[in-house]
Formats: structure tokens, C-alpha cells, sequence
């Protein structure tokens, strides 16, 4: 019993170990460009479009670099790539804080998306999945919920920053902070090489890639997720202008967007609180029957402003449970063996759809002249989700 105590303690460590990573991570490799791209664009004379495709353009490189991560962590331990993933990302920041132009800038974001794409979310999930087995989902809970705390940290402690630092002395030090704590968490704390599975059961089928790829499932569930990735990124990142069109002052729309990422968190409580006795795809066709509705809302509801932050809480609580529906995807299909490698492709469009969500609001306002209009036409991908579903 002492030696199972004991164990679970080392488990319990790792994972806060693991946790502090991604709150760090995604605080300085995510929510500091959002938070800093108006001091940027005023310093410099970029416009925040380019700012923002600099950024976008690093999150696609971690979206396909993230396949390539996804294998190495199967077949090897997290210790060395994670940390390494640490390092370039630092090292991408201080390019970004030396840029002259906004083609080194741009190439900064890039370093930087190959870090990210070894210390977010795929590669954790991967740690998690293969480290926790049928304990993922709380794991992964308790990983989701510390990586939705990063605006919450980071946004003032960039903003902070800003007000005694230019914006490249700024990412100078969030380059120090993030080298200095993530990589020491990533070299302690994570496994050297992992343990050697148990053998394979002759009933057992082992999937690989090659064959998953290759199924009508796997393509069912790569539609339904991308879909909702766009109906969900699209309207819930566009909700202050949406809001604001309303009728809400800035403050109050700020205010809704805030909320929103706080429905988040009730959303990743809740998914892990539900059964899952379930087929695999139930908890994807919920999710998206629910954005449906509630991005539906969002775009179709007047006000009183009361009612438009309640609705915008609950999609953001749909919002959180995506996460976890997705990261759970690849094991409750195709089980935990070759799970980096898997989820690693399936993750992919999924990450690059997300990377374009800033813009792709934007884009549709520009042809059909309203955010209300835009939310409409983004939230019909979310019944495309929900049939996909099905299939998946």
C-alpha cells in the first residue's frame, strides 16, 4: 500500500510538474503576442494583420511539426524533446525581440512554432495519455485547466511589463522566464525514456497511422472536429466586436470575452465529471449540437446584455469541453498504443484551423458586412460537426 502511496505522489508531482509547463508555455508562447500586438504595431508602423499572420503563420509550423513530435514521443521518452522544445522557444522569442523588419519577426514566429509544438497541448496529451492510461481524462482535466489559466496570469503580467518596458525588452524577459522555468520542469520531471508496454495480446489489434488514416472513421472524426474547430475559434474569438454591434460598450464586451474563457473552465469540470460509458461519439456529437445552438444564440439574440454574457459563458463552457472531447479522441477510438503518432495527424488541421480562427471572423465580416451575419454562416460548420460525429 505504501509503495502504491508513493506511486501516486510521484504521479500527482509530475502532472503539477506538467501543469506549471503549460501555464507557463501558453502564457509566454500564446497570450503574450495577442496581449502585445496593439504596443507592436504602434512602435513599429506593422499593421496588426501582419502582426497577426506572423503568429498564425508559427502556429501552422507547430501544427505539422506537431506530427513529427507525436511520433518521437512514441517511441521515445518526453524528456529530451520537451526540453528541447523549451529551448527553442526561447530562443525564437529573442529573435522576435531582435527583429528589424517583420520578415525576421515573421521568422521568429516560426522558430517558435516548433517549440510550441513540443511543449502545448498534442505533446502533453501524449505524456498524459501513455503516463496516466485510464486515469487520462482527470489528468488531462487538471493539464486543460492550468493552460486556461495562462490569459489569466500572463495577460497582466505582459501588460505589466509594457508600461516599464518596450515591447522587445518585454519578450527578452519572457524569453529568460520561460528558458528559466519550463525547461529545469521539463529535464526533472518528465521520463527519460518510457516503459516498455506489455506485450501485445493476440486479440488485441495494434493501429497504426498507415491504417488509421485509411478508415472512414478516421475521416468522419477529422470533418467533424475541423468543423467545429471553425464554427467554435470563429464566433467566440470574435465576441467583443459581435457584442459591441449589440449595443455593449467595449468594457462590457471585454467583460463577456473574459467570461467566456471562464466558462472554459466549468466546461473541462463538467466533461470530466460525466460518465463516459458511452460511445466515443456521443461526447463529440453533444459538443457540437450544443455549439450549434448556443453559437446560433450568440449571433442571433438582441440582448438585454445579461442574456448575451449567460450565452456567452455557456459556449465557452463548450468551448473547454472541445478540448478535452479532442484530446480524448484518438485513445477511446484506437486505444493508447501509437497515440502520439495518431493524434499527431489528426491533430494537425485541427491546430492550423485554430491558428487561422483570429482572422477567419474577420475575413467573412469583410463579405458579408456583419459580425452577426459572420456568426450565423460560422456557426452552420457546427451541425456539419454533429453528422460527422456520428460517423466518427
Amino acid at each position: 500500500m505504501t509503495g502504491r502511496s508513493t506511486a501516486q505522489r510521484r504521479l500527482g508531482v509530475r502532472l503539477g510538474a506538467l501543469s506549471v509547463g503549460q501555464l507557463v508555455s501558453w502564457g509566454i508562447l500564446y497570450y503574450a503576442l495577442i496581449v502585445a500586438a496593439p504596443a507592436i504595431a504602434a512602435e513599429t508602423g506593422w499593421t496588426l494583420p501582419a502582426i497577426t499572420l506572423a503568429f498564425s503563420a508559427g502556429l501552422t509550423v507547430s501544427a505539422l511539426s506537431g506530427i513529427l513530435v507525436g511520433r518521437w514521443l512514441d517511441h521515445r521518452g518526453p524528456r529530451l524533446i520537451m526540453t528541447a522544445g523549451a529551448l527553442i522557444g526561447a530562443i525564437g522569442l529573442v529573435v522576435v525581440s531582435a527583429a528589424p523588419n517583420l520578415v525576421v519577426f515573421a521568422a521568429g514566429w516560426l522558430v517558435c512554432g516548433l517549440g510550441q509544438s513540443a511543449v502545448l497541448y498534442q505533446a502533453a496529451f501524449t505524456v498524459v495519455t501513455r503516463r496516466h492510461g485510464d486515469g487520462r481524462r482527470t489528468a488531462m482535466t487538471i493539464l486543460t485547466l492550468a493552460g486556461g489559466l495562462a490569459s489569466t496570469v500572463f495577460a497582466p503580467i505582459v501588460a505589466g511589463l509594457l508600461t516599464r518596458l518596450d515591447w522587445r525588452a518585454t519578450f527578452l524577459v519572457l524569453a529568460i522566464v520561460l528558458l528559466a522555468l519550463t525547461l529545469p520542469l521539463h529535464w526533472c520531471f518528465l521520463e527519460r525514456d518510457w516503459a516498455t508496454l506489455p506485450p501485445i495480446r493476440p486479440d488485441e489489434p495494434v493501429h497504426r497511422v498507415g491504417s488509421v488514416v485509411r478508415t472512414r472513421r478516421f475521416w468522419a472524426l477529422e470533418t467533424s472536429m475541423v468543423a467545429l474547430a471553425i464554427a467554435v475559434f470563429s464566433v467566440t474569438l470574435a465576441v467583443i466586436p459581435l457584442y459591441m454591434e449589440k449595443g455593449l460598450s467595449y468594457e462590457l464586451a471585454a467583460w463577456a470575452l473574459g467570461l467566456l474563457g471562464a466558462g472554459q473552465v466549468i466546461g473541462r469540470l463538467v466533461y470530466v465529471v460525466l460518465p463516459h460509458r458511452t460511445a466515443p461519439w456521443v461526447a463529440l456529437a453533444t459538443t457540437s449540437g450544443l455549439a450549434a445552438v448556443l453559437l446560433g444564440l450568440m449571433a442571433l439574440v438582441p440582448g438585454p446584455p445579461w442574456l448575451l454574457i449567460a450565452i456567452g459563458v455557456a459556449a465557452g463552457a463548450v468551448r473547454g469541453a472541445q478540448t478535452l472531447v479532442q484530446g480524448s479522441s484518438v485513445a477511446d477510438r484506437w486505444g493508447t498504443r501509437n497515440y502520439g503518432s495518431i493524434n499527431g495527424v489528426v491533430a494537425a488541421p485541427i491546430t492550423a484551423v485554430s491558428a487561422l480562427g483570429p482572422a477567419l471572423g474577420p475575413l467573412v465580416v469583410g463579405a458579408v458586412g456583419s459580425y452577426s451575419a459572420m456568426a450565423i454562416i460560422m456557426a452552420g460548420f457546427a451541425p456539419i460537426a454533429f453528422v460527422a460525429a456520428r460517423w466518427s
